[in-house]
């Protein structure tokens, strides 16, 4: 175990003596171990010596203990980095030093980092390349140039303002170091598994915003294809320049960016990170790709566009390009390339994804109504094929756009066959949730009666639920609001407290009117305890709390208030019952009323000046 160095012994007049700078509180391992080198392992490669791995493993443990206050986290910090000084290379490249490394790079001083760098970089820094494609040092370059966020921030501590531009100008030497060295060797980083990451990093710093380091993910289980939130900061003049060079550089391999889908992500990054901060940059960055793409032989009357958007690797690629393309860039796109293939490409695997990419950027513009006719021509084939998220993007850029939203209701009528006759409307709702037919929900191979309409509410699925979100938004709602009251209590109550069901009932309750919600709540009497006690049915319920009247308050609260023993005691309710202020509802009714009152006035103020 390591010695805590807080467990100091006061010294004489009761002072803590200042520990030694070589004393790291690890013992006395530095001098035991002395200068070994590095042992060699299999593969003939230099390896950190199985003692100094175990010092590493122990500061790790250490660095997870925390310290008492600054001078500690400052003192341990140089001693540690001391152990490295001297085999920087070796500690980056072993899996337990590395991961120490990444650690204790944000808690050192910018001055310490750029040390690191400079002796990863080796006399000419050329070193930078071989760290960054290893396994384990590409995570520590990332996480020391990661760093340089921080040379604009605020002033360091007890140093003078010459002390402070030398010691952050070691860091930004080194990081446009490495920039140029990835400029040198562009095309080996650029394909490297590794040193592809180091690269979509240096863009991103040298642009001047930052994600969320790699090494938050945990391990073994899937990403979520959600895009990180980037945090912006001030950049060098000097990081400005070099932007433009290294973007110069890699363009000069745009052709990886269609045959390596390793590649391809470097120059998406590229481009993400340029519409964010550099828009004039990205613009004809956008403009060079697309011409190459686009310039590309293929057969004869076909554009090579349409290659690449069925092709793994570029289809990536295409997608980025279209969410960041502006709109002249989009109509070309869509007038010599695109027009007449949507449906063909929406039916295709890997295509229909760029083609969704394609639907969203268009509804701000009124190239989106020639895209809507042309796909609503092959809905049925699309919803056919099961490409669920081609439709549903149809239906959101309806909500967004404000137009064809007549014609879309229509086509899904028709493809979930409950036009026709007119009181099959009705059973519209859970027929979109669960993406089935009329015939097949209900379990009838006719089409006259004989259909059992009390089939319980089931099979809700993601797709579904998003459909009904966007058709939520669209100006006419009766056909699924009328839907929604026809459905049971049992019904509403297992809508509540789906995965997916959840969102589509909270969507249909807060776009209601006062009358229409009011309608829903009357429906849903009976069932906000147990709803209240689920765990998705709580969120609901607070939905529905947030957009009702005070009456509608008052009679949820009173139908709450009986059950206050399970509701106090279950782990979901009870903050329902904190949130509503129900003790006071019991104990001080008048003064409760006064106060929903008083937020119901705030809340109608604030959306009249917000609408």
């Amino acid at each position: 175990m390591l010695s805590k160095t807080e467990e100091r012994k006061p010294g004489k007049g009761g002072e803590n003596k200042r520990r030694h700078p070589d004393d790291d509180g690890l013992g006395g391992e530095k001098k035991r171990r002395g200068g070994e080198e590095g042992e060699k392992g299999k593969d003939g490669r230099k390896r950190l010596d199985a003692m100094s791995v175990g010092y590493f493993r122990r500061v790790g443990e250490r660095l997870s203990e925390g310290f008492a206050d600054d001078q500690e986290r400052e003192m341990f910090v140089e001693n540690v980095l001391s152990e490295v000084k001297g085999k920087a290379s070796l500690v980056a490249m072993d899996q337990t030093g590395s991961i120490t490394l990444q650690r204790l790079l944000p808690l050192s001083s910018l001055e310490q980092v750029g040390e690191v760098l400079t002796e990863l970089g080796g006399e000419s820094g050329s070193e930078l390349k071989d760290v960054s494609c290893d396994r384990c040092g590409g995570h520590v370059v990332e996480s020391a140039i990661r760093q340089a966020s921080r040379l604009m921030g605020s002033p360091q501590k007890e140093a003078s303002e010459e002390e402070e531009e030398e010691s952050a100008g070691v860091l930004e030497t080194q990081v446009l170091s490495l920039s140029q060295v990835v400029r040198e060797n562009n095309e080996d980083f650029i394909k490297h598994a590794h040193g592809s990451h180091v690269v979509r990093t240096l863009l991103h710093l040298l642009a001047g915003c930052l994600g969320p380091p790699r090494t938050e993910t945990r391990p073994g289980l899937k990403e979520r294809n959600v895009t990180p939130q980037l945090t912006d900061f001030e950049i060098p003049t000097s990081f400005w320049y070099e932007l433009k060079n290294l973007t110069e550089t890699l363009m000069d391999n745009v052709n990886l960016s269609v045959t390596d889908s390793v590649a391809s992500a470097v120059f998406q990054t590229m481009l993400t990170v340029c519409h964010r901060k550099r828009p004039k940059l990205c613009k004809q960055l956008l403009k060079r790709i697309t011409e190459y793409l686009t310039s590309r032989s293929s057969a004869p009357g076909v554009s090579p566009l349409l290659v690449f958007l069925k092709d793994q690797a570029s289809s990536h690629l295409t997608e980025t390009i279209i969410q960041l393309s502006h709109k002249s860039l989009l109509r070309d796109l869509y007038k010599n390339h695109l027009k007449g293939q949507l449906v063909d490409l929406a039916l295709h695997r890997i295509a229909n994804f760029p083609i969704q990419r394609l639907i969203a950027a268009s509804a701000k513009y009124t190239m989106f109504l020639n895209l809507f006719d042309e796909l609503l021509e092959g809905a049925e084939a699309i919803l056919a094929s099961g490409h669920m998220g081609v439709i549903v993007q149809m239906a959101e850029s309806c909500a967004e756009s404000q137009e064809k939203q007549d014609d879309m209701m229509k086509c899904l009528l028709g493809a979930f066959h409950c036009a026709e006759p007119g009181s099959r409307h009705t059973s519209c709702l859970p027929l979109f949730m669960s993406l089935l037919t009329y015939e097949v929900y209900y379990h009838s191979d006719t089409a006259e009666g004989g259909i059992d309409m009390q089939v319980p509410l089931s099979s809700i699925c993601y797709h579904g639920s998003r459909l009904v979100q966007a058709l939520a938004r669209f100006k006419e709602r009766s056909l699924l609001l009328n839907s929604l009251r026809s459905l049971t209590p049992a019904d509403l109550l297992t809508l509540a407290s789906d995965p997916s069901g959840s969102h589509v009932l909270q969507a249909l309750i807060t776009t209601s009117s006062d009358k229409g919600r009011g309608k829903i709540l009357k429906r849903l009497e009976g069932q906000y305890v147990q709803m209240a006690c689920s765990r998705l049915g709580s969120r609901v319920v607070e939905a529905i709390w947030n957009s009702a009247s005070v009456n509608q308050r008052q009679s949820i609260a009173q139908e709450l208030v009986p059950s206050e023993n399970q509701l106090r005691s279950d782990q979901f309710a009870r903050h329902v019952w904190a949130k509503f202020a129900l003790s006071h509802f019991i104990q001080r009714r008048a003064h409760w009323q006064e106060i929903q009152t008083g937020e119901s006035k705030k809340r109608k103020l604030f959306s009249d000046i917000i609408e």
